[in-house]
């Protein structure tokens, strides 16, 4: 079979009504990227896929990266699959938030919701004998660890104090990135019912951060990556219009405890000849974390330990939101008044997601997200004035 070639390009400009809160960063900034893919199969069933990815940005220099998103080599049988390269790995079925997803490592200067990942080198032994009845068995070895990506100090969207990429990260582990982490998952679907469960031993994609003083006296945050387990369950039942959803982890091996955390809600779509062949879907969910996130931020540097918590805002909170899909030729999709708002300190994101394709081969992506009241929260307080428009322009070959 011949080689196939695809992939997309694009140009992207964020634009910032405010202008930046700290030191070197750029009021707006452009970028432009590129991620093809290569695929050859051969006729035994085995394949090869591989999809780089390069992004230059105007005002981040560390968002102008290379990433290898996948180099990987599939050999499929009737009672198992075997991968072995360089690859991406979904777990999860929410939408706020993905706790059970934990094989590859947040690509942070890509998307501030954590979508993106970095590929991440494997052996992901599957077994799939009676899988019908059941289940799958995947199994993954993980010899090497990616670090996350930070936004640089010409960068919007970044923590303050700066968390510091310039020097090397710390690690809890005497073997650094080449500890070799694992992996297993089972899941299966009984009638409508998919199920999940998982576990991770390993360097945690989530780092803690150590504040150390340069040279000239001035602070840096160092990201620290600890030895943790993490096991997880994920649920997604569908009856007719609903899906009901649920992610639920517990961690341990962090320095300041071990906690549990859940994302729980459901999805209601609404279609029929009254939205003129449209489907309006419904989106609510609650998000709950164990760790305790009343933190000063000056105490915690003073202490020399910063949290994982530092990661993430989503600890008391809600999300409503609509999904709109034209279902028309060009695929129109609109994802729309996400809210997530803290019960304790009423802080809010507005986020909103828009794409629609242009003739056969474009793309137009729209997004924006608001904060509201992030004063008011001390994880959220660093974006205060980040709120931002950002508009994507895609080719696909």
């Amino acid at each position: 079979m011949a080689v196939e070639f695809a992939g997309w390009a694009e140009l992207e400009g964020k634009y910032f009504p405010n202008e930046p809160l700290y030191e070197r960063q750029q009021q707006h900034s452009a970028s432009a990227a590129i991620q093809p893919e290569i695929y050859h199969a051969w006729t035994s069933g085995s394949s090869f896929t591989f999809v780089p990815f390069y992004r230059y940005d105007s005002a981040d220099d560390q968002r102008t990266h290379f990433d290898i998103r996948e180099a990987m080599f599939l050999l499929p049988r009737e009672n198992y699959e075997l991968r072995v390269g360089v690859g991406k790995v979904f777990w999860g079925v929410t939408e706020a938030s993905h706790l059970v997803d934990i094989i590859n490592q947040t690509d942070l200067v890509e998307s501030l919701d954590g979508e993106e990942k970095l590929g991440q080198p494997m052996v992901n032994l599957g077994l799939l004998a009676y899988q019908e009845t059941l289940g799958v068995m995947d199994f993954f070895v993980l010899p090497y660890f990616r670090e996350r990506t930070f936004p640089g100090r010409g960068g919007r969207l970044r923590f303050d104090p700066y968390i510091d990429v310039e020097n090397e990260a710390e690690y809890e582990h005497s073997a650094r990135q080449r500890h070799i982490d694992y992996a297993l998952r089972y899941s299966n679907t009984f009638d409508r019912l998919d199920v999940g469960i998982s576990h991770f031993y390993g360097t945690s994609r989530e780092p803690a951060y150590l504040p150390k003083f340069d040279a000239n006296g001035n602070l840096n945050i160092i990201p620290f990556y600890e030895i943790i387990n993490q096991t997880g369950l994920d649920l997604q039942y569908a009856g007719d219009a609903w899906l009901w959803k649920l992610e639920a982890i517990y961690r341990s091996g962090y320095e300041n405890g071990s906690y549990y955390a859940a994302d729980a809600g459901l999805e209601y779509t609404f279609s029929g000849t009254g939205l003129g062949g449209m489907d309006l879907g419904l989106i609510v969910e609650y998000m709950y974390d164990s760790r305790d996130f009343d933190v000063d931020i000056a105490t915690l540097i003073t202490s020399g330990y910063i949290g994982s918590q530092f990661n993430t805002f989503l600890n008391n909170d809600y999300m409503i939101g609509l999904r709109l899909a034209f279902n028309d030729e060009a695929s129109s999709e609109i994802l729309t008044g996400i809210i997530r708002e803290d019960l304790d300190n009423h802080a809010s994101v507005f986020q909103l997601e828009a794409s629609r394709r242009i003739g056969g081969n474009w793309k137009a992506e729209l997004d924006a997200y608001i904060f509201i009241g992030a004063n008011k929260d001390p994880l959220l307080d660093f974006l205060r004035k980040d709120s931002f428009v950002q508009l994507a322009l895609k080719y696909y070959f």
